[in-house]
């Protein structure tokens, strides 16, 4: 098949998302199929010639919106040369722009949603909310409801999506998310992550590792932290990746007034071998997010037999807290703390238990391989969009019958 991944950008920080696409179509072309992508990126970013697929780049956009009066035209010329298109994300035009070029023609498009139709975005911004159901109607609407399937990596996602916008129709399925682990010679880059966080040489590491945004937790994270820290002098917080809003001055902070700046580090955003020596380094890893979708972060963490400890709001949390491949609280400085406390009362010979349980979890559930073989499944699939996927409206959801049923 030939594939055309469809994303607003392909920038790195943009995190989980860009990260799958590369993996899963690595994968891909290594079975046979052919990969493209399109974004709404500038051609001059560093990042379009490094990507392993063809890229074709239709900014720079000057706003959040990604808008590029040139994607859509050039989807409706070139989507015939693709079996398949799958848009990645909400939100943002890229999409709209899918749906312009490709509702009427006989070029199937897909979407991933990514987590962005969770409900807690809807009460942690409410403003933010009210601005999207401006354009829910005229756009995500209508780009949801003729995709040939919308894809959900979870039966929590899916089911929590359910829950943002009354008006909704979507044929739904879902494809497990999954990532892959590179072999590497574990003293190797466990050395050059010292070397860059010397802090953090010889300490038993409690890594977080993602985008720095409030949705994640780190302000839980540092505050349960300086709640155990006391146990274990060896213990070290290290929370790693870009900081999109400007947030790590104000983490800074709090780590300062709660006693444990000297005990943490914040190295920015970590790739290649410093971020698979920040998982080789480490203990445990830890995401108290507020709203997770897949968490790749979380997949590569128990690949690398690193047990994670997260919240009840990471979609992968009753897959995790089944296996014993890490421990699981709500998403509060309390919940986080328990977590800790429990991992750190675990005995040499549980806590080893827990490392051996957590890479065969990976290997279980979250390899890339799997990702590949359903979603291949899902797009190989023939016939009308109504054989496809089943389709759920809001009446679905609610029981609707009629009259006299």
């Amino acid at each position: 098949m030939k594939i055309l991944h469809v994303l607003a950008s392909i920038d790195p920080r943009a995190g989980g998302p860009v990260e799958g696409v590369r993996r899963s179509g690595v994968a891909m072309q290594e079975a046979g199929h052919e990969i493209e992508v399109a974004t709404c990126d500038s051609p001059d970013d560093a990042y379009i010639a490094t990507f392993p697929f063809p890229v074709h780049a239709f900014g720079p956009t000057s706003n959040r919106y990604s808008y590029s009066a040139h994607l859509a035209p050039w989807l409706a010329n070139h989507a015939k040369r693709f079996d398949a298109v799958v848009v990645h994300g909400l939100w943002q035009y890229h999409g709209f722009a899918t749906w312009k070029a490709l509702h009427d023609s006989d070029v199937p498009y897909y979407v991933y949603a990514h987590g962005m139709l969770d409900p807690w975005f809807k009460h942690a911004y409410p403003l933010k909310h009210l601005k999207k159901w401006l354009y829910w109607p005229w756009a995500e609407y209508r780009v949801l409801r003729d995709a040939r399937a919308v894809i959900f990596t979870t039966e929590e996602e899916r089911t929590r999506a359910r829950e943002s916008f009354w008006l909704y129709r979507a044929r739904e399925r879902i494809v497990p998310f999954g990532t892959a682990v590179p072999t590497v010679d574990a003293a190797s880059v466990r050395e050059a992550f010292c070397e860059a966080v010397p802090a953090a040489r010889g300490k038993r590491i409690v890594l977080f590792l993602g985008r720095v945004h409030a949705k994640k937790g780190c302000d839980l994270l540092i505050d349960a932290f300086a709640r155990v820290a006391k146990r274990d002098e060896a213990l070290h917080l290290v929370i790693a990746g870009p900081d999109e809003t400007g947030w790590v001055a104000s983490l800074r902070a709090q780590a300062q007034a709660a006693g444990i700046a000297h005990r943490m580090s914040l190295p920015g955003m970590l790739q290649g071998d410093l971020k698979w020596g920040a998982f080789h380094a480490s203990d445990v890893f830890a995401l108290p997010s507020h709203q997770e979708n897949f968490g790749v972060a979380v997949a590569e963490a128990l690949g690398c037999g690193l047990p994670a400890l997260i919240s009840d709001k990471v979609n992968v949390w009753r897959e995790i807290q089944e296996d014993g491949a890490g421990l699981v609280a709500p998403d509060t400085v309390e919940g986080t703390e328990s977590s800790l406390t429990r991992w750190l009362e675990l005995d040499d010979s549980a806590r080893e238990t827990m490392r051996m349980q957590a890479a065969r979890t990976f290997n279980a559930r979250f390899r890339v391989e799997t990702m590949v073989s359903a979603l291949t499944t899902l797009l190989e699939t023939k016939g009308g969009h109504e054989g496809d996927a089943k389709i759920t409206t809001l009446a679905t959801l609610r029981g609707a019958v009629q009259p006299g049923r």
